[in-house]
């Protein structure tokens, strides 16, 4: 992988607005490249300053990351569980919605349909919450934004998902969860 190569399809890319990519995306961008001639040019990319290695297998295009930081850490989250239904919900979505007053500092909160678990990233900690719900029932349960990579859960999901999860409900403004929108 050359450094202008990477420059012109890192270019190209965010001209369509993709900014996050996953090892395989790269190794699709680069086929003649073999496995470990792969993993040497990433590095050289990363220590280069043109990728920011996000988590296990999955780069930031750092020309754009200052343009298009927005989303960034959903964008990251929707890579690390391809073909799992993922929203924003718990603490994250709470706090958005104003029914806690505490802001999660550089931490995403999320459900999925995909495994669990916590992944420190450049961009802030995306902590995953497995959840066994129905994908029509999540689907009911959330909201689409354009524009924004992962679905949102509405505010009432949010606390049934804090609820179910066992999490702390002290913090929750009881006037402000049944206000009417």
């Amino acid at each position: 992988m050359k450094r202008m190569e990477l420059i012109t399809s890192l270019t190209s890319l965010e001209r369509r607005g993709v900014f996050v990519l996953t090892k395989k995306d790269l190794e699709k961008l680069f086929p003649l490249e073999d496995e470990k001639s792969m993993e040497k040019s990433l590095q050289r990319m990363v220590k280069d300053g043109l990728l920011i290695k996000a988590a296990r297998g999955i780069y930031i295009n750092a020309l754009a990351a200052a343009r298009h930081s927005g989303w960034m850490v959903e964008d990251i989250a929707k890579a690390l569980r391809p073909g799992k239904l993922s929203y924003v919900s718990l603490e994250s979505m709470l706090s958005e919605h104003g029914v806690i007053s505490q802001i999660p500092m550089n931490r995403l909160t999320v459900m999925t349909t995909g495994a669990g678990g916590t992944h420190e990233t450049p961009f802030g900690t995306i902590e995953f919450t497995h959840t066994k719900r129905s994908v029509p029932d999540i689907l009911e349960r959330t909201i689409f934004m354009k524009g924004r990579p992962l679905r949102i859960a509405k505010k009432h999901a949010a606390v049934t998902d804090l609820l179910r999860v066992g999490r702390n409900t002290d913090m929750i403004d009881y006037e402000e969860l049944n206000e009417v929108a």
